[in-house]
């Protein structure tokens, strides 16, 4: 059935899959479908995700914490989202939305569990007073961008992503419209890094980590391979931005912990210390195998 003869029924119902990538997770009811209790490791705060953009946001906050001097040391598991991790009843537990990143706060009393990225975002900058400013003017800006990322991001991600790279045909309507606002979006943040050395003012913050996995990850040419499509290299401002975050050495490391797909050397599929990093990383794991 092509896209313009298809009429949507009065009622909808799954009767198939939907076909493209990540069909085999997608069901439109929640709830965990088997039992499976989580692992905990040595550490009070217990990360269960993956390295995707949302994954990537608090792996980086949490190593962006330990460069800074914080007690913010973590275990890190690997949830693999293609098989269907994310509906085991351990996690279902932390959030019931089965997505990651989740978050178990053992230190708490009582424990906390803590899910969708923003919100552990400004949990553990709270936490432990950092990368959000105490005053109420910056940290409102901040917070104005990193809400501006958690409604912005799906149509990047679940929009232009999903159509441009992951659906089963090309559809030229929903390629049109979620590249205009793709592109839309990368125009606001170049306008506003024009002005500001970071994404909030001149300082930077739990914005920048929140956006960057997404936007510097597409300006970077990482995301969806359509960096040319997209034109990514007109954002000059983004593009100064993308590659300053990118040079962190906590950046590096948040975006190796979780991981499970590319170069062997920077997958560190579960993380349960510092020196993991230097040890544990799939290329050493497989050559000691």
């Amino acid at each position: 059935m092509t896209e313009k003869s298809y009429i949507p029924p009065r009622v909808w119902t799954w009767d198939k899959e939907s076909g493209g990538a990540f069909a085999n997770i997608n069901r439109p009811v929640a709830g965990p479908t088997h039992d499976k209790v989580l692992p905990v490791g040595k550490h009070p705060l217990q990360l269960y995700s993956l390295a995707t953009p949302n994954g990537q946001k608090v792996t980086i906050m949490l190593e962006e914490l330990l460069e800074a001097g914080k007690d913010a040391e973590y275990d890190a598991w690997l949830i693999r989202i293609n098989e269907g991790d994310q509906f085991g009843s351990g996690f279902v537990s932390i959030n019931p939305n089965s997505k990651i990143p989740a978050l178990m706060d053992h230190g708490a009393s009582p424990p906390q569990r803590l899910f969708e990225s923003g919100s552990i975002l400004v949990y553990l900058a709270e936490k432990f007073g950092a990368f959000l400013p105490t005053d109420p003017a910056r940290r409102t800006e901040t917070l104005n961008w990193l809400f501006w990322q958690m409604g912005s991001a799906p149509l990047l991600g679940g929009g232009f992503g999903h159509f441009y790279a992951y659906a089963p045909e090309k559809f030229e309507y929903a390629i049109n419209r979620y590249a205009m606002e793709a592109k839309r979006q990368l125009d606001v943040l170049d306008r506003q890094l024009a002005e500001h050395e970071y994404i909030a003012g001149d300082e930077y913050t739990i914005a920048d980590m929140a956006i960057w996995p997404w936007y510097g990850g597409v300006a970077l040419g990482r995301a969806y391979d359509a960096a040319e499509f997209l034109d990514v290299g007109s954002y000059s401002n983004v593009q100064r931005w993308a590659k300053q975050i990118d040079a962190r050495p906590a950046v590096k490391r948040g975006r190796m912990v979780n991981k499970a797909m590319g170069p062997l050397e920077e997958q560190l599929r579960e993380r349960h210390d510092a020196g993991d990093f230097a040890t544990r990383t799939q290329d050493k794991l497989q050559g000691a195998g």
